[in-house]
């Protein structure tokens, strides 16, 4: 892989119960769906990746990127971790969020879960 240049990611939106439009109107995210409750804006998550957008790499997820990229991509530091472990979303919560109750690192091993998890708001 040559020299790497900024690129631009295509975000993955959810479309929870409590979720409303903002997210289409005011920032045209695309979703099959009428509301859009999160936007992973930069995602390794199974359950959503972002994509790149363009350019050579066009097409593969983030953590295809990644992998192909090497420590080029983030440093030898990230190569502790066996993904990406930050996740940055939009959030239209037009509704009463559902109660979230997260795991921490241990609890998440033992019963499946990867790593737990925490949170900023």
């Amino acid at each position: 892989m040559s020299e790497l240049k900024p690129f631009k990611l295509t975000a993955v939106c959810k479309d929870y119960i409590w979720g409303g439009t903002r997210l289409i109107t005011e920032y045209n995210q695309k979703t099959a769906s009428d509301k859009a409750a999160e936007s992973w804006e930069l995602s390794c998550h199974p359950d959503g990746p972002s994509v790149v957008d363009g350019g050579a790499c066009g097409g593969l997820t983030l953590p295809e990127y990644i992998n192909k990229a090497g420590i080029k991509a983030l440093g030898s530091d990230c190569a502790k971790f066996p993904y990406f472990p930050v996740l940055i979303k939009l959030i239209d919560a037009k509704n009463s969020l559902s109660i979230q109750v997260h795991p921490d690192n241990a609890y998440a091993k033992t019963h499946g879960g990867g790593f737990g998890k925490t949170e900023m708001w």
